[in-house]
């Protein structure tokens, strides 16, 4: 059933041979380098520019105030709760973490 394996040419052995010793220069050159540190991004939504667009949308989800105002999902959830807690918007439903506002006349 099981035939014999073909064996490496010579021409595939000596490629696979090149590729571990620039794969390991490539971590040499790496190591001798300083980590870089990462960069602590802050980004914040203007309560304006936020109602603004709120006011706009039927149903207000965290994924669409991400996508209309150009930030990320944890940005607009964040945006979102605080709304919630100044009683500007109240969840009317929505299941499993895809909860849908809606803002208070």
């Amino acid at each position: 059933m099981g035939g014999n394996k073909k064996k490496p040419t010579q021409s595939n052995a000596s490629k696979s041979q090149e590729n571990k010793n620039t794969s390991k220069e490539d971590t040499k050159k790496s190591s001798t380098s300083k980590p870089q540190q990462k960069q602590k991004l802050s980004v914040l939504i203007e309560e304006n520019q936020g109602m603004k667009t709120i006011s706009s949308m039927k149903a207000i989800t965290v994924q669409g105030v991400a996508r209309n105002l150009g930030v990320k999902i944890s940005v607009a959830n964040n945006f979102i709760k605080n709304l919630e807690n100044k009683n500007i918007i109240r969840n009317v439903g929505g299941f499993s973490g895809h909860k849908i506002y809606q803002k208070i006349k």
